[in-house]
């Protein structure tokens, strides 16, 4: 597996791997909400595995102190686009050697309409002519649907799936990975348990028993596969060299990433922002201009902040600043599908559901913001701060048919 990054005359030197961590320290500190006074707010699955020529040593890259043996990109249908993008960024990054194979490996096989398989046809055209046609995905593109065929030579692992699959994908994981793999998130969302939220980053280190960065940002799929100019932030918990290495695979010269020593702050924006986005949606639909649509964008953010400051105190003001913060909110509002969708289901008055709009618009990608909106409100209610979060609980009341979508501007903006 190769390590890429955009920097001139890097060298190339082969290292030992780590020995495997204790990851169950590393997972962020939840703070519980009986704890947090009211007051403090004021402040089927497509694998993409790179694997080098078998007579060839590892690569790794200077920072790296991985030895590079084989990258997945695992994800599923339902973001298929975002995890072809993703590889194509991968296979791209091309200041390092070429890798003999890249693997797009899809755990659910789907059928074209002419009843062809998309991986038969991957394999014969490499282009995903249903996520991302008329991309060519790279020379050395091949689909197979065994997941865990894909992740046994693997030591590092990309996941990009909706939120709601992250459950089932560590359970088949489980047992089939070793301490000595890395992982990076790319999964905007969280699982709410009893105690509380539950991070995709901490579950994957929880599940698997291995170390999760995650990677989040202002980059909307179509526009990365064509290379137009965009930034990510990989945030980190531990250790910045490893950090640094994601930060080399990813970047491009049209992919700029940068790390951050903040991983709950990182992947909180990338979960909250596509609440903001359906909030973003609704003012579109029912023409309120401009005016409204900032101010939405504003309360928003100021939103997002306030709740991970509240759930994670390590939670770092300036993350917000960065490419997953701001700039996350902003292209997502402006252009991601969770707006788009949140624009139709306005128009029709609230009648069309989230459920027919998706089937309809997406073809067959998800919807993350309006089960994000119910997990957020699980939480709010639970810890008994839904009138500290105005902007979050009646999006998600409007999503649910409790308020009409006119209602996304009808309500006292508490101070936080």
């Amino acid at each position: 597996m190769a390590a890429y990054s955009i920097e001139e005359g890097i060298t190339v030197t082969t290292r030992t791997p780590p020995s495997p961590r204790n990851v169950s320290s590393q997972t962020g500190s939840y703070l519980p909400c009986e704890s947090v006074p009211h007051s403090s707010l004021s402040s089927s699955f497509p694998l993409l595995p790179l694997l080098p020529p078998p007579s060839s040593p590892p690569l790794v890259s200077p920072l790296s102190p991985l030895c590079l043996q084989a990258l997945t990109v695992i994800s599923n249908p339902g973001l298929r686009s975002w995890a072809v993008a993703t590889g194509e960024a991968l296979l791209l990054s091309s200041s390092l050697p070429m890798p003999s194979s890249f693997l797009l490996s899809m755990v659910f096989e789907e059928l074209l309409p002419n009843g062809e398989k998309l991986t038969d046809v991957i394999n014969k055209t490499n282009e995903n002519v249903k996520y991302l046609p008329g991309i060519k995905l790279g020379r050395n593109v091949v689909a197979d649907p065994d997941l865990e065929n894909a992740v046994k030579e693997a030591n590092m692992l990309v996941f990009v799936t909706p939120h709601q699959f992250m459950g089932g994908i560590c359970k088949k994981l489980k047992g089939k990975v070793t301490g000595e793999v890395e992982a990076i998130s790319l999964v905007k969302g969280m699982e709410v348990k009893k105690e509380g939220p539950c991070m995709i980053s901490s579950l994957i280190s929880k599940e698997l028993g291995i170390n999760s960065c995650v990677l989040m940002g202002a980059n909307i799929a179509n526009e990365i596969a064509v290379e137009k100019f965009s930034e990510a932030t990989v945030g980190y918990r531990e250790s910045r060299e490893i950090a640094d290495t994601w930060v080399q695979l990813f970047s491009t010269p049209y992919f700029m990433v940068t790390p951050v020593h903040d991983v709950e702050g990182v992947e909180l924006c990338g979960t909250l922002k596509n609440v903001v986005a359906i909030a973003a949606g609704f003012v579109d639909g029912l023409e309120m201009g401009n005016n409204t649509k900032a101010a939405i964008m504003r309360i928003g953010l100021r939103e997002m902040r306030a709740l991970s400051k509240l759930l994670f105190p390590s939670v770092k003001d300036s993350t917000f600043f960065e490419s997953c913060g701001v700039a996350d909110v902003i292209t997502t509002c402006l252009g991601g599908r969770n707006r788009r969708v949140a624009e139709t289901f306005a128009q029709s008055g609230g009648k069309r559901s989230f459920d027919e709009l998706e089937a309809e618009m997406l073809q067959g990608q998800k919807l993350q913001g309006v089960s994000t909106a119910r997990e957020v409100y699980e939480v709010l209610n639970h810890c008994g701060w839904l009138e500290m979060f105005p902007l979050f609980s009646t999006v998600h009341q409007i999503c649910t048919g409790r308020l009409k979508p006119e209602a996304i501007v009808h309500y006292r903006d508490h101070k936080a």
